[in-house]
Parts: structure tokens; sequence; C-alpha cells
């Protein structure tokens, strides 16, 4: 184990079985792995593979694991393969590299806290998304992905622009090897069917920053200062959607993150 990694590994079986079952594979998918460690999900993977006719695409960034779990496992064996690397750099060419013949994906994985924004961000950034992703992450991560109005925060305005999050579980120090020190939560990410174009994309994320700058200011200062538009022109614009200036950045919605930003950038 490479505690520099981050990596605790997910004992408790009947959890694993619900998490293979939260990923709903169907016939003739593609799974991808993050972090696979010590294989607990990708054995039970492997049995689905056999019925499914899937492929498994395992991501591992430690090296010496991902030879462990491949000698385990008993390499080469037909639709499996372990690719050694950093997931934050090496998803987005998997996905879109033609000799992988990737369609139909889903993604799964146990995540560690500190790569999950950059993870979610990548995802978004993906041209062909994944039909679903079933992440282990922090509680309190899960948590902000997942928020609404009044506790809407950067993380889930910038993730449920493009999914709606779900929270399944939780699960308990307990359930993994060795224990960490905060709870982690399931959570399924179900892409939205109908998408913005990538130019609407970026104005929106462009906004949310602005917005989401200094939480505890208004949106009137945070608006003010971020666009170097004049107060009366920002109230002007608030007010024609029917947004108190003096409320805060959490107490937004998606729809109207979005109303806010189209109205802003027209």
């Amino acid at each position: 184990m490479n505690k520099r990694l981050g990596q605790h590994f997910l004992i408790n079986k009947s959890a694993i079985k619900k998490i293979i079952a939260a990923l709903d594979l169907q016939k003739n998918e593609t799974v991808i792995e993050i972090g696979p460690g010590e294989g607990a999900l990708t054995l039970p993977l492997l049995e689905e593979r056999e019925k499914l006719n899937c492929k498994i695409i395992g991501i591992e960034k430690d090296q010496q694991l991902a030879k462990k779990l491949g000698s385990n496992i008993k390499l080469p064996i037909s639709n499996f393969q372990i690719i050694e690397g950093d997931a934050l750099k090496i998803l987005p060419p998997i996905i879109h590299n033609s000799s992988f013949m990737i369609q139909n994906y889903k993604i799964i994985g146990n995540i560690p806290y500190y790569i999950t924004g950059k993870l979610l961000r990548i995802i978004s950034e993906l041209e062909l998304k994944p039909a679903l992703t079933v992440l282990m992450i922090q509680k309190e991560v899960a948590e902000r992905v997942s928020a609404k109005p009044p506790k809407m925060n950067l993380l889930a305005a910038a993730t449920q622009i493009w999914a709606e999050p779900k929270i399944l579980f939780s699960l308990k120090p307990r359930d993994f090897n060795p224990p960490p020190k905060v709870d982690s939560t399931v959570i399924r990410l179900k892409p939205h069917t109908i998408t913005d174009n990538q130019e609407t994309i970026i104005s929106y994320y462009k906004m949310i920053k602005v917005i989401f700058k200094q939480p505890r200011k208004t949106l009137l200062n945070n608006l003010t200062t971020g666009l170097k538009i004049p107060k009366n022109g920002i109230e002007k614009i608030l007010g024609s959607l029917k947004i108190d200036p003096n409320a805060r950045p959490q107490d937004l919605s998606l729809e109207k993150l979005k109303e806010l930003t189209g109205v802003i950038n027209s």
C-alpha cells in the first residue's frame, strides 16, 4: 500500500455487492475502474464480464499494485486489461482512443478525496461521457456534490450542470483496510440527456468561479468585483431574474445560475 496515494481498500463484502449492483451493468458495456487496488471490485466485475460479455479496464497508479493484481488474476484474459498510470491524465485519451473501441461505458472507483473535484471536472469535459458513474468518496465531499440551495457550492454547481448526483449509502472506516479517518459515501452520477453546447458550458464555469469566489459575500458584491460591472448594472440584471442582490451564492439553484450566466453573456 502506498500511503501517499491515500489508499484504503474496501473489505465489506455486502457493500461490494451493492456497489456492483448500483453500476447496473448491461450486455456489451465497458467498465473503467479507477484505482482497482487489490481487486475488491475488480474480481466481482470480472464475474459480471463473463455473464454479460463486457469489457473491463482498470487504471492503477501504483505500479506494484497493478502488477500484483495482474498476477493474481493471471493475465492475460480476454476483455480485461490493467493500465498503469494516473487516471486524471490518461482517462480522456483512453476514452477517445479508437483502438479501445469504447462506446457504451461506465466508470467505477474508490476515489481519494484529494482528486475527487479534479476527476469530476475531467469527466464533465469528456465529449463521450459515461452512461453512469459510481464512486466511493469522502462523505463530506459527496454531500457537497449533492447540495441544493441554501447549501449550494462551487463543486455542486460544477457537477450538477452535467449530471444528476444521488447519494446511495455510506460506509464506515471499519469497512476499509486500513480504516480511513473519515466516513465514506457511495455516490451515483447520471449525465443529463440534454447538454448545453461547449461555449455555454465554458461561460457557465467562468461565471460560477466568480459567484463562489467569496461565498460569504453577497451576489451583488461578488459579481461587481469579479465582472467589473457597476453595481447598478448588476442590480438591474439580478432584478430581471428576480434574484435578491443581497442573497448569498449558496442560495442560488442550478437553474438560476444558468439563467444568470445566459443573461450576463447575452
